[in-house]
């Protein structure tokens, strides 16, 4: 059974948060005024095993599930990361293995990831520029380790390679067309995402957002560019190939080209809360679900009760009043 929402939308992404810690502390994710030195993460013990995640993403294949990405907080902290994503290579109903990491670390993680058997990696880099960046992230963590992991993810294997890169007006707007040509003809995809609302911690005003459109114009005047179909249905990211056929990028556009009506994502919290919207201000536990004993079976009526309920389209209803609704953290269930 491929079970659908209340929209007609049936469930094919899982996305699934192996931890709540980062070592970075972006502006827009996790803001060092709010998850500062005494901010008290998960417990071991709190977070799912590799046992209940795995098991987690089986029972999900049986409902339609056939990618997973594993996200954080940043998924490479995880202690052998591996070992799970070898687990979930032996699923073999997914055709697609993924993660999003801010490839701070991946250098040195890579090769192991690929050996591992996963598939390929979103990596996230929202500036060229080293003060730019660093401000950004709040780490001290520089460009060059990022692209040092970009480069190894792509000796593994890991490809292709997509590279997320967070927009806000009077901060990193300026650079993409940088960005755009720095990837250009490396096979890597760029996608510039606009600056989103999620969470209740960012600060967000729909001033700090460089809209989609102008992103695409300011590339395709230097650099140009034709658009294509989506890969698969469902597909977030709008697709743009460079008219000289040295590869593409992408834009997500959930703040003024909302695609609610073909979301087929659903989010697992590193806790086990399962969540039908980036933007959600609830989840479902089913970590307790696992914890107390459900069959199989139990697990995946479960799944499809909070399935075929789902209503959300947070994009599509945005407005001043929703903004400041307690949603989860992305930092809980990734991006």
């Amino acid at each position: 059974m491929h079970p659908t929402d209340t929209r007609n939308r049936r469930l094919h992404d899982l996305r699934i948060s192996i931890t709540d810690r980062c070592n970075f502390r972006c502006r827009y994710c996790m803001p060092r005024e709010v998850f500062g030195r005494d901010y008290e993460f998960l417990a071991r013990d709190q977070l799912l095993s590799f046992e209940e995640i795995e098991r987690v993403a089986r029972v999900a294949t049986r409902l339609g599930v056939r990618k997973i990405r594993l996200t954080g907080g940043e998924p490479l902290l995880r202690k052998d990361v591996e070992i799970l994503v070898g687990r979930l290579a032996t699923i073999p109903e997914i055709d697609d293995l993924t993660m999003t990491t801010n490839g701070s670390v991946l250098a040195r993680k890579a090769q192991a990831l690929a050996d591992a058997g996963l598939d390929r990696v979103t990596v996230s880099l929202d500036s060229l520029d080293d003060e730019t960046f660093m401000a950004m992230n709040d780490s001290g963590v520089g460009v060059a380790a990022v692209l040092e992991g970009i480069e190894a993810a792509a000796t593994a294997g890991l490809t292709p390679i997509k590279i997320n890169v967070v927009v806000k007006r009077g901060v990193n707007d300026g650079e993409v067309v940088s960005i755009a040509r720095r990837f250009k003809g490396t096979g890597h995809i760029v996608r510039f995402i606009e600056y989103m609302d999620v969470g209740h911690t960012n600060g967000w005003r729909l001033d700090d957002v460089a809209p989609a459109a102008g992103i695409i114009e300011a590339i395709d005047a230097e650099l140009p560019l034709q658009q294509v179909p989506a890969n698969y249905p469902g597909e977030v990211a709008n697709r743009w190939r460079y008219r000289d056929g040295t590869g593409e990028i992408g834009v997500i556009s959930s703040v003024t080209r909302p695609f609610c009506g073909s979301c087929t994502r659903a989010r697992l919290s590193a806790e086990g809360m399962l969540y039908t919207c980036l933007f959600a201000t609830g989840g479902h536990d089913l970590r307790a679900l696992l914890r107390d004993g459900a069959t199989d079976d139990e697990v995946a009526e479960f799944l499809t009760s909070v399935w075929v309920a789902r209503d959300d389209r947070y994009s599509e209803l945005r407005s001043s009043r929703t903004v400041g609704l307690p949603k989860i953290e992305m930092s809980y269930i990734g991006g």
